[in-house]
């Protein structure tokens, strides 16, 4: 009895000290005592060999139980929920590997659901061969509807059709179970998951992106009730455009292994520390159906982002949509007096700025920098990405500007938030000498087709 009490001590502290959130969507959410509580995460992607993936799944665990513990009024994980990609090459070493670091993991008070991917989980063995091994292993069916706490929860995995991602068959079961999950209690969240988000939803699942698909809207569209959880884009879950609200609710999982971003004419951008990243979703509901988002730094056990939806069932709570978002950011802020440095060596310069500050609770997702000739006319930009996606300390950015031609330049520094909106520039001047000229027009030729390969992008 002493140690449980200990134990619960040494959980309250840990949580106290170690998940303090770096960004906040609500208020009053200490006052939320959750009915069930369930991790929701994806690609884990097991290896072979020299892996550190399947570690991260007992990691993950350990945080989810030391908030739990914590937590007096509710004291449960329910379900651990993983969207695809469980593995990288699709070997039975490597499925074994995965449940063993989830069989290994979960209380008995956990269930394990989850799905099977098109592409890593089917690399090595045919679709339905990992489907009948992922059922031996695990107990569960590739594609299933289980409740749990009164809660529906629907998985598809891709098809056991080598040459169909997902059959005609399979959406007209899914919306069969969602017609059914649905008639049972219509004021009550439905789950439903499946491996790649649904395409124009969240952050990732755009055309331009290229991680999203288009085989559930129209079935979820009839569907108000339904959350959506998905993955295959690793791109970070605290990017606020990673919870999308319209018809339904959808929600990216970030990744336990690695993160990506799309970046201007950059689609796909994997930061050099990208593989560090480790992230996951503790999803609770209220007796009202109200839901609490958090999304945590696993390696770090810090809190990331929070956010509570009211009711995601109903269709009229819909505070989540693009354009609420948009409309409630703000641009982030340097602070007064502050300023930035340059140094110069022939036509390239390396510019150190000191970090903005968020003003609406979203994350500083970028910093750019452009040089600005005598002329007023911008003739070399550059930019950054800032670890928003960890929670690691960091007290300046650095920036490089390559290939200026001989002259004077103002050089401008903006912090930019995941709607495009920019801080005021911070701002200071150079001048450069044995500047290669060809390079300088090389990067004005440049700058022509990026901008209008960009306009086209957003046009379409």
């Amino acid at each position: 009895m002493m140690k449980k009490i200990i134990a619960l001590l040494l959980a309250a502290v840990t949580v106290f000290f170690c998940a303090v959130p770096a960004f906040s969507a609500t208020d009053g959410s200490q006052n939320f005592t959750p009915v069930i509580r369930f991790v929701a995460a994806s690609d884990t992607h097991v290896k072979d060999a020299d892996d550190v993936n399947s570690s991260r799944i007992p990691a993950m665990m350990e945080l989810a139980y030391s908030i739990a513990d914590a937590d007096s009024a509710y004291s449960k994980v329910d379900a651990l929920l993983i969207a695809g990609d469980l593995t990288n090459d699709g070997t039975t070493t490597e499925f074994d590997k995965f449940w063993s670091a989830v069989d290994s993991s979960l209380r008995d008070e956990t269930q394990f659901i989850g799905v099977v991917a098109k592409n890593h989980d089917g690399y090595k063995m045919s679709r339905k061969d990992v489907h009948a091994y992922y059922t031996g292993l695990t107990g569960n069916s590739a594609d299933f509807h289980v409740v749990i706490n009164g809660y529906h929860f629907i998985g598809l995995s891709a098809s056991d059709n080598d040459t169909v991602h997902y059959d005609n068959g399979q959406i007209k079961w899914l919306d069969e179970q969602l017609a059914k999950a649905t008639a049972e209690d219509p004021g009550k969240p439905v789950f439903v998951t499946h491996h790649e988000h649904v395409r124009g939803t969240v952050y990732g699942s755009s055309n331009y992106d290229g991680w999203g698909v288009p085989y559930f809207k129209s079935t979820l569209d009839k569907y108000p009730q339904v959350v959506d959880f998905s993955g295959h884009s690793h791109f970070p879950l605290n990017d606020p455009r990673s919870v999308w609200q319209g018809n339904f609710t959808a929600i990216g999982t970030g990744a336990i292994y690695y993160s990506e971003f799309t970046i201007d004419e950059t689609r796909s951008y994997d930061p050099p520390d990208c593989t560090d990243t480790v992230t996951c979703w503790i999803v609770e509901l209220d007796k009202n159906n109200d839901m609490r988002l958090r999304g945590y730094d696993i390696t770090e056990k810090t809190l990331l982002c929070e956010y509570t939806l009211k009711n995601p069932a109903d269709k009229n709570n819909r505070e989540f949509t693009p354009a609420k978002l948009e409309a409630a950011s703000k641009a982030p802020e340097f602070e007064n007096g502050a300023g930035i440095q340059a140094a110069v060596d022939g036509g390239n310069c390396k510019v150190t700025a000191p970090l903005a500050k968020s003003v609406d609770g979203k994350p500083v997702v970028l910093y750019r920098v452009y040089a600005e000739n005598s002329l007023g006319i911008t003739v070399a930009r550059n930019w950054t990405l800032p670890p928003y996606y960890r929670a690691i300390p960091q007290e300046n950015v650095e920036l490089t500007l390559d290939g200026l031609s001989t002259g004077d330049y103002t050089i401008s520094v903006v912090a930019e938030n995941a709607y495009g909106m920019q801080s005021e520039p911070l701002e200071v001047k150079i001048s450069v000498e044995g500047g290669n000229a060809l390079a300088g027009l090389w990067n004005a030729v440049k700058l022509f087709f990026i901008d209008i390969f960009i306009f086209f992008i957003k046009i379409f």
